[in-house]
């Protein structure tokens, strides 16, 4: 479980590109409450080595946040950076799994279903709430929404 409270630095996102229309709501989101984050398709520059830019990211970032759809599951470059996170002291009790679309988890990891995931499928303003509440922070998107995160 993710400690509570603790703003990151730096939140790492680790996404399918074809979730990229949720994703670049959610960099929305971070980007108005004023938290720094890393998305390959706003950070990688042309002609960059692409897996040499994502692998100084997760030796920098300090939360990684992972979206979870069929496609991401699907997605080896997900699995390769969630497995990175599983494995790094860095990530400990800072891995914040999204759960935008019902998917096989375990096509991930079999750990997912122990770490306490935030809920989008209902409502993303309420997925916001609950996912800056971990930071200990109150959306400037959506407030009012009185939901927890669930498992």
């Amino acid at each position: 479980m993710a400690k509570k409270g603790n703003k990151p630095s730096e939140v790492f996102i680790s996404h399918s590109n074809r979730d990229r229309a949720f994703v670049t709501r959610l960099v929305a989101i971070l980007r108005k409450n004023k938290i720094p984050f890393w998305y390959s398709p706003k950070h990688i520059i042309g002609a960059a080595q692409w897996h040499d830019e994502i692998g100084k990211a997760l030796a920098r970032c300090d939360w990684f946040v992972v979206i979870l759809t069929p496609r991401s599951v699907n997605s080896r470059w997900v699995k390769r950076e969630l497995l990175h996170a599983l494995n790094s002291a860095r990530y400990e009790d800072r891995i914040v799994p999204i759960l935008v679309r019902d998917c096989d988890l375990q096509r991930l990891s079999w750990t997912l279903d122990q770490i306490e995931r935030i809920d989008f499928r209902a409502s993303f303003d309420a997925g916001c709430c609950d996912l800056l509440r971990v930071w200990g922070m109150a959306s400037k998107a959506a407030k009012g929404s009185k939901r927890t995160p669930r498992r």
